[in-house]
């Protein structure tokens, strides 16, 4: 199979990035589950490098969607780091626990890369993270209380919440928002204050991986064509996406997520086993 990935390529992954990103269904999964259709090798390191970079137009999507909320963090921060006084607001709080909630993910991802780039990226591997992704994420709701808001967030929530996106970082087809949603329902806080919480901890996390893989991207042989047109289908899909997810998630469970993944995940099973994909 060839390495090369086209501008069609790139804007069909782009779709598909930009749909499942901030959806509980794995964005990782579906698109190795779209490269093994386009033929395109899934644990190539240029292709595995394509995927952290168009992730970049999905985070973007989040910033310009809560473009009010960062820049009060990030200046409630700002002003906290030179006053004193300032830092008893809890938008300065708020800030380093999400600084500090990513640093897990960081360590594991520079430590385990060559799993994650290697037998981690099968596709059998993504088959099973979405059927075992479902089963979490149905136990999470059947669990879930949501007497808490978003004004209930602590430190302890946003580090067990950022520490679950290491399981979608290992395990492609957990999904990363499955995770973050799941831990989070599971402590108590409600569906909105869940999800907003994980697009906040998405935006470190895959803003610094989609850096990091850009120069295997591009030094692997991708072209610059491919990697914008993929970013900027992204960003226009994903943020599609976030305005219909939070409104979602106000009246409706994550189970209906849930019964797609382990349909898609026992659909791939087949696929590969009749070989039609190849792992």
């Amino acid at each position: 199979m060839s390495t090369t990935i086209s501008v069609l390529d790139a804007a069909i992954l782009g779709v598909v990035e930009g749909l499942t990103e901030f959806l509980p269904v794995s964005s990782t999964g579906h698109l190795k589950i779209a490269e093994g259709f386009l033929k395109i090798p899934v644990d190539d390191q240029a292709v595995v490098g394509f995927s952290a970079v168009i992730q970049v137009g999905a985070i973007a999507a989040v910033l310009v969607y809560f473009i009010r909320d960062i820049l009060r963090i990030l200046g409630a921060w700002g002003r906290g780091l030179v006053n004193k006084e300032a830092r008893a607001h809890r938008d300065y709080a708020f800030a380093w626990w999400i600084i500090l909630a990513t640093i897990p993910i960081v360590i594991v991802g520079l430590v385990a890369k060559p799993l994650i780039q290697g037998p981690l990226a099968s596709l059998w591997v993504v088959a099973a993270s979405l059927i075992v992704g479902s089963v979490v994420m149905w136990y999470a709701e059947r669990k879930a209380t949501q007497w808490r808001g978003e004004p209930n967030i602590t430190l302890a929530d946003s580090m067990i919440v950022g520490g679950s996106q290491i399981l979608a970082l290992l395990f492609p087809g957990f999904s990363r928002s499955g995770a973050t949603l799941s831990a989070a329902l599971m402590l108590g806080l409600n569906r909105v204050a869940a999800t907003r919480l994980s697009f906040f901890l998405s935006i470190p996390a895959l803003t610094g991986a989609g850096i990091y893989e850009l120069k295997d991207a591009l030094g692997a042989g991708v072209g610059a064509a491919p990697l914008v047109v993929g970013t900027v289908v992204s960003f226009i899909v994903a943020y599609a996406s976030v305005a219909w997810l939070l409104r979602f998630v106000a009246g409706h469970t994550i189970n209906g997520f849930a019964l797609y993944r382990v349909v898609v995940g026992v659909a791939l099973f087949g696929l590969l086993g009749a070989g039609v994909l190849h792992s």
